[in-house]
């Protein structure tokens, strides 16, 4: 029965990314907003229905550890596994407003959250101030989207478009985002019910199974989305979908957890010093990735990709006590994150070049 639902939650996962990706793509036509700030509003607030339901259940239920790893885990996985996934596939392009705004602002937000956790829990308080956050960032993007809208407007006005095509959006596109957003939260919910109780029969601990088998299986609606969206040429999407992802996860899902559990949620230790650095490593990651001509090519979704497995690679050891860990972290912190970081930064100083020579012949 546990395999059932586990490739029935599979298929209902991307039968459910399907739906939604084309009801959003619709929807951005017809009110003339671009895809990027559907990607993350819509798309991305929709994908993390199944952690805000994981979180706060778990949080309830005294399961603490499976709710903070279950949401650190996740935005490590949307932008390790998810991005390098999806590039490899087919390459993604970042929007310019992407690296300036949401980018920093999630390199800012992985860092309150650090900064919030350094006492060891989250309090009420801690959830009102993240929820507050992604209330006047979501106010932010509608504002963006009108200003993006408005604009398009003035294009279609000059071409007569929207006398000839007037902007439509019925039942039919309504009912694509909420069955594909129901198939997610459902199909997910199946798959991570049966990768826990494989999970729990090997005897792996609930901080561990939060941050690689729940968070993987909340992610997959993300994962599903981002991957259809590639295909259909909604790239812009693709990435507002993961980043809006991390954002919602971040101010909207430990937001909620924090505000309705009836008691503090704890923090462990490894998750302050060792996850949560991590999670704010590959998110300045995702600048420099970005800045490069704004396409994510399949050689830097396979650069995020082994840097996922690396870390999976480390909890396992570290949950294991296995010697080989030791070698893994030396090989790590001497040799792999300074050869990527000198790497991202040369490109980046390329790329620099590259436009200050553009500006110099306009």
């Amino acid at each position: 029965m546990v395999i059932l639902l586990f490739f029935v939650g599979l298929i209902l996962l991307i039968l459910g990314a399907e739906a939604l990706v084309r009801g959003a793509s619709r929807m951005a036509t017809a009110f003339h907003i671009t895809p990027l700030v559907i990607g993350l509003t819509v798309v991305a607030y929709g994908t993390g229905a199944p952690e805000v339901a994981v979180g706060i259940n778990a949080a309830i239920s005294g399961q603490s550890d499976i709710t903070i790893g279950n949401i650190i885990g996740s935005n490590i996985v949307n932008i390790l596994l998810i991005m390098g996934l999806s590039a490899i596939l087919t390459p993604l392009s970042a929007s310019h407003k992407l690296v300036r705004m949401d980018v920093p602002l999630l390199i800012a937000v992985s860092a309150i959250v650090m900064g919030l956790s350094m006492n060891g829990f989250f309090t009420r308080m801690n959830g009102i101030i993240l929820f507050s956050v992604l209330i006047i960032y979501t106010v932010y993007l509608i504002y963006r989207g009108r200003q993006s809208k408005e604009k398009r407007e003035q294009i279609y006005d000059e071409h007569n478009d929207i006398q000839s095509n007037p902007p439509k959006i019925g039942a039919r596109e309504i009912g694509l985002i909420i069955g594909g957003i129901a198939f997610l939260v459902i199909g997910s919910g199946w798959l991570v019910e049966g990768a826990v109780a494989f999970a729990q029969f090997f005897g792996l601990s609930e901080l561990i199974i939060g941050l690689t088998i729940v968070s993987i299986g909340t992610s997959l609606p993300e994962l599903t989305t981002a991957v259809v969206a590639g295909f259909r040429n909604e790239r812009n999407m693709a990435v507002g979908n993961i980043v809006g992802s991390c954002l919602f996860n971040l101010l909207g899902v430990l937001g909620l957890s924090s505000i309705f559990t009836p008691a503090d949620i704890p923090v462990a230790a490894s998750v302050i010093w060792f996850d949560i650095p991590v999670m704010i490593a590959a998110s300045i990651a995702c600048l420099p990735i970005f800045f490069t001509d704004g396409i994510i090519s399949r050689w830097e979704g396979a650069l995020f990709l082994c840097f996922y497995f690396a870390y999976t690679a480390y909890l396992i050891l570290a949950a294991a006590h296995h010697d080989a860990l030791t070698v893994l972290s030396t090989a790590m912190i001497y040799f792999v994150i300074p050869l990527t970081a000198i790497t991202l930064f040369v490109l980046s100083m390329m790329e620099i070049r590259k436009r200050n020579k553009r500006l110099k012949k306009i």
